[in-house]
Parts: structure tokens; sequence; C-alpha cells
């Protein structure tokens, strides 16, 4: 069995998700016979040595440092060996291909896609680029960058307002867990809610509002998809608090389609994970209109939550694998992955 550095926390506004995400991966990492080095990175981006027995998870313990280019990783004078990396760390500076590419540096085997698939599909903007150049279809938005926004507000806001009116969402285009996201029925709350997500991204979408379902589908290598889930709402949209909070939400798997529709949207969601070249794993979310009965492309994400409450794992479950066996699964895959990489010419 792999010795597992569980890295988890970081710098981004999902810190407290990644927290609790960890949770859950340590212990089925451990029920799956693996050794685990759980190493929280605090909100400066301090890495940390915690113990394991504390819950919930925290990014408090002694100070751990990874040399680079080496990759040897140190407690004060003692080295931390270590096999693979899992990093549970979503959003900013852990989903968006930076830590990858760290580990590529230092050449680290870890859990999940690359330094190019992960900041394509954390940049909501760019997948939907990709995906509907490929022949995909998606809900029509427009992108807002902070210098246009500058530049030229009055033209902008006419644009969007021209272009994709109201309903509509107001995003920040590299974002998870729905934070920063507002609901807009209202052009003249067009304004405000692009403002707001300014605070959180150099660059926002507006989508055009749709009446639909939202279905979500989990993807590994192969690319495999599992059976579809459905996001169940009692009233509003998919907030923050929604997923994690309040409990006005639910997960329901597998979901309520039809045999068609079904083996349709997994179809769907292997075909986005082979064109924004993931790896590992990863979430595709879809919208599935009512009225006209088409799937379109919502997003995908790479690093998913893995809480008892989070999809992905409970689609797997419902595939027939059982939490540690995912777990186990994308280590092995991380491995086999490094060294396959390893045996490439370099010239």
């Amino acid at each position: 069995m792999a010795r597992v550095l569980l890295l988890f926390g970081g710098r981004s506004s999902e810190h407290e998700v990644s927290c609790a995400s960890a949770v859950s991966v340590h212990d089925a990492l451990i029920d799956g016979g693996h050794r685990v080095i759980p190493v929280g990175i605090d909100r400066e981006g301090i890495w940390h040595l915690i113990e394991p027995t504390f819950r919930p998870f925290t990014t408090e313990g002694r100070e751990v440092e990874m040399s680079v280019p080496s990759g040897d990783l140190h407690v004060a004078e003692n080295r931390i060996e270590f096999d693979v990396v899992f990093p549970v760390l979503h959003g900013p500076q852990g989903e968006d291909g930076t830590i990858q590419g760290l580990l590529e540096a230092c050449d680290i085997a870890y859990v999940g896609c690359g330094v190019l698939g992960s900041a394509l599909a954390m940049d909501k903007d760019m997948a939907k680029r990709l995906v509907h150049a490929a022949g995909l279809e998606t809900t029509p938005w427009v992108s807002i960058t902070r210098e246009m926004w500058d530049n030229d507000s009055d033209s902008v806001l006419q644009s969007a307002q021209s272009r994709i009116g109201v309903p509509a969402f107001v995003k920040p285009s590299a974002q998870g867990s729905s934070i920063g996201i507002s609901f807009v029925d209202a052009a003249s709350d067009l304004a405000d809610a692009i403002v707001a997500a300014f605070r959180y991204d150099s660059k926002v979408l507006v989508e055009k509002a749709v009446d639909a379902r939202e279905i979500e589908v989990a993807v590994l290598d192969g690319p495999k998809a599992s059976v579809p889930g459905e996001v169940i709402l009692t009233s509003g949209f998919y907030t923050y608090d929604a997923k994690y909070a309040d409990g006005s939400s639910r997960f329901e798997v597998p979901a309520e389609l039809s045999d068609s529709a079904s083996k349709r949207v997994r179809i769907l969601a292997e075909d986005v994970f082979a064109e924004l070249g993931l790896t590992g794993l990863a979430r595709v979310d879809f919208l599935y209109d009512r009225v006209s009965r088409r799937f379109l492309f919502n997003e995908v994400n790479t690093l998913p939550g893995f809480t008892s409450i989070s999809g992905f794992p409970k689609m797997w479950l419902a595939s027939g694998m059982t939490y540690a066996e995912l777990c186990s699964h994308l280590v092995d895959a991380a491995i086999n992955r490094h060294e396959e990489r390893r045996r490439f010419a370099v010239r």
C-alpha cells in the first residue's frame, strides 16, 4: 500500500470545505490500508503537519517545508517519506493547476488532473469555449474582464443585457462551491451582481438562466462515467449554504432519467472529460432543459467535494465502488500515470 501525503485547506474561499473533505478522504484511505500523512495549508499558505485524531481537521501544527526541485518534505530536521500526493484542495491555488505545477516540477506523483486540464476546467469561460467549439451544447454566456468593466461599464452592461438578458446567473469565472454567484431577474440588478462577482475573480460570466434540472456525472480515467445524480432544491438555486449548511438541497442517485437520457449524459460527460484533456477524476455538471429535453454543459470540477454529502463518491457508490475503493483507485491511477510520464523521452 502507498504512503499518501494528503494536502488540504489552502488559501481559497473553499478552505472549510477542503478541511471537511479531507477527513473523509483520510479515513477512506486508512480503510484501504494506506499510510496517510495529513498536511494542512493555512490561509497564509503555510504548510502544517496535523494530528488526524482531532476532528474536524484544522490547518494547525508543526510547520512543514517542501524543497524545490527535490520534492523533499521536512518537519524541522526530519524528512517525511511519501509515495504520492492526494490534493483535496478546492478552488484557486489548489484546483487551477498551481499545486499541480509545483508537484510536476518536483517530479511527484499526484491524484487528479494535470496542469493544463486543471487550469482549463477551473476557468469556466475557457471550459465552455472549448466544449462549445467541440460541438457540445452549453448555456449562452458572455465573459467580462475587469479591464473591460473598468474602461466602459455602460457598454459592457448594455452588451450583456442585449445578448443574454435576464433572468441570468452572474458568477466569477474561476471559483467553486457557488461562491460569488448571483441570480439576477431584474436588469437593474445586473451591474451590482457583476461588481459582486469581481470580488472573487478578474473575469466574470453572465449566463442565461434556463428552466432546467441539475444533473451531475462522476468520471474517472478511461474516460469512464458513473450513473448520473441530480441536485434537488427546495427553493432558489444551488448556493454555498444550500450545498453545505442549511439543508435546502439533497443529492439523488441515480437521477430519475430514462435509460436513453442516462446513457446520453454519461457519453456527454466522457466527451467533456476527453475534450478538456482531463485525467484522474472530474465531476461534469449539466443542465437538463425541461422544455427541449437537451443536456447543456454547465461546468466541470476536477477536485470535487469528498465530504459525506458530496455527489462524487455517492455516484460511484451507486455505480458499485465503495468510498475506500474509490480513493485507493485514485491513488493507484496517480502512481501508474506518473510512472508512464517518466518513460517519455526528454530529448
